[in-house]
């Protein structure tokens, strides 16, 4: 026990106080983690980009990933801007979020999906 000038009663030791408050905010930020863990999944269905076709990112062809979004982006009614920029927007935010859960492969087909998206919109890539 020590006393400091101008202190009241006795200083507890720091191990403690931080042990505790540790445990506090842990607590709270593993449970707001969980809370906000899928917030990307529900960007993709509410947003006002498009409305998708299920599967849309799962499928093995670059041209049928384009086709399906073009086929969401002109007939969606919540889209903000052009059918082609909501189209790409959406391809690149899914692409972004996916990150490293992503496998190579598709992460490859969606990649060229970007250049089928440009043509099947008769864009220059």
């Amino acid at each position: 026990m020590e006393r400091r000038k101008g202190g009241r009663g006795r200083r507890r030791s720091a191990g403690v106080d931080q042990r505790s408050t540790r445990r506090r905010h842990g607590r709270a930020a593993a449970t707001r983690a969980r809370a906000g863990k899928k917030w990307s999944q529900h960007v993709t269905r509410t947003s006002n980009a498009l409305d998708l076709e299920p599967n849309v990112f799962k499928h093995s062809s670059a041209r049928l990933v384009a086709d399906s979004l073009r086929r969401s982006a002109l007939r969606s009614k919540r889209r903000k801007a052009s059918p082609y920029q909501s189209a790409l927007s959406m391809l690149n935010f899914y692409i972004n979020r996916a990150g490293k859960n992503l496998a190579p492969s598709q992460r490859r087909v969606l990649e060229r999906a970007k250049g089928e998206l440009a043509r099947v919109f008769r864009r220059d890539a």
